[in-house]
């Protein structure tokens, strides 16, 4: 299937004071939820092709069958003194149990909520999955996506490294870029990147979600009612909303989001405990880990910050993919292979003969190409150091400590944390000298 992101429809949603299709709560009452504090937001984007031309499907690159399904979510909750906002992506392949509907009691991909019961089944399996009480709930589509970034003037996104994602078209060189909308939706789109899989594509949303959210800040798009409502009219076609929803209650929550900064507003997906859960008629499922999880919504219900919460990140070690007792390595200096076996990796110490030269400069880690995924999890435990991919090296990964001082970091298995842990939106944006963060 393919991805897409509602980060359009989020913008959409802040610029107007929160409540594009804001329902009558009245239609999602659940008695799973608790008191509120503070506003929640769900925000979901849809997989569907319906209405859209063979042309349009070139256009935006969206080929193949839509599943009518919940293709992105994300919870946004404003604290109750506006001085916070907390976006929290649910992974699509979440395997919860869903609200009562005309269905029998079961479990499914989270997804699989709306193509059962529409817009209220899944802000109700949202409710029940989190005990969040959701307020607000926001829909769009691939077009609506491409359409709000177009009339927003476009989107930043920095790299580090070259992009490219043939399922999604996208083809991005290291550095900053200026999209637009339709290269915008390949950006978020994008799953077969290094990580694979929804983790890394959720964070690119953040990414340029916080972007697009700092400049129009900057511009004075909520600046106050006028520029607000200005800014909301632009975007009125691109999602759905609700005809009742009153103007009185967008401005209200928009004169709450005006005057947050970058620093003010913090992103994080659930935490996973099992990244291939399988189901029968479901497939490859995510499990969201009970512990972590919970200490989330927690913070969420008690209107508290998710970022620093020990309950939701335990350790503060540099986070890893891969577990290192998967890797096997050969160390030239006896102190760092002591160090990297204190870390768990499988270290075997190799001392360069009499007249063998180390490297001059920062060390050097030699590995097989088709064991690329797994050499970021080593870099990390030896920041500085240099990666050299060899044809044919093999299994084992040939670490040659250089001439440079190498200092060996903690860390830590922990897969939800590569991309997903809790981090302030400052974290997120691409800096340049003239351009401050906040």
């Amino acid at each position: 299937m393919r991805s897409f992101a509602v980060t359009a429809v989020l913008i959409a949603s802040l610029a107007s004071g929160g409540s594009l299709w804001a329902a009558d709560r009245s239609a999602f009452s659940s008695s799973a939820a608790g008191e509120a504090n503070g506003t929640n937001v769900l925000v979901v984007g849809i997989d569907s092709r319906t209405g859209l031309s063979a042309e349009d499907k070139k256009r935006l690159h969206v080929g193949g069958k839509g599943c009518d399904c919940t293709d992105v979510m994300m919870v946004v909750h404003i604290a109750e003194d506006g001085r916070r906002m907390s976006v929290v992506s649910i992974p699509r392949d979440s395997y919860v149990e869903f609200a009562d509907h005309a269905h029998a009691r079961h479990f499914g991909k989270i997804n699989g909520a709306f193509a059962h019961g529409g817009g209220d089944l899944t802000v109700r399996t949202v409710e029940k999955a989190t005990g969040l009480r959701i307020d607000h709930y926001l829909e769009t589509d691939f077009t609506g996506f491409a359409d709000t970034v177009d009339r927003l003037g476009g989107a930043k996104v920095c790299t580090d490294k070259s992009l490219q994602d043939p399922g999604s078209g996208l083809d991005l060189a290291a550095g900053a870029h200026q999209l637009n909308g339709i290269h915008a939706l390949r950006y978020v789109r994008a799953r077969h990147l290094s990580p694979p899989g929804d983790l890394g594509r959720v964070r690119r949303q953040q990414r340029l979600l916080i972007e697009m959210l700092s400049r129009l800040r900057a511009e004075g798009a909520f600046a106050n009612p006028v520029a607000a409502v200005r800014t909301a009219l632009k975007l009125r076609t691109s999602v759905r909303t609700d005809p009742d929803t009153n103007l009185a209650d967008l401005m209200k929550l928009g004169s709450r989001l005006r005057g947050l900064t970058a620093d003010q507003t913090e992103f994080a997906t659930v935490p996973i405990s099992d990244f291939d859960h399988r189901v029968p008629q479901w497939g490859s499922t995510l499990l969201w880990d009970k512990d972590r999880s919970a200490a989330l919504w927690a913070a969420l219900r008690a209107d508290r910050p998710i970022v620093g919460d020990r309950g939701i990140r335990p350790s503060m070690d540099v986070p890893v993919e891969i577990a290192p007792a998967s890797l096997h390595l050969r160390v030239t200096d006896q102190e760092v292979a002591s160090a990297l076996r204190a870390n768990g990796f499988v270290v075997e110490y190799v001392p360069r003969k009499p007249d063998e030269p180390g490297p001059a400069g920062p060390t050097v880690i030699t590995y097989d190409p088709a064991r690329a995924r797994h050499a970021p999890t080593i870099a990390a435990a030896l920041p500085g150091a240099r990666l050299q991919p060899v044809a044919g090296h093999g299994q084992v990964f040939d670490i040659a400590v250089g001439s440079e001082a190498t200092a060996v970091v903690k860390v830590v298995h922990d897969r939800s944390s590569v991309e997903g842990a809790p981090v302030q939106g400052d974290r997120l944006r691409c800096t340049t000298p003239d351009e401050p963060a906040g």
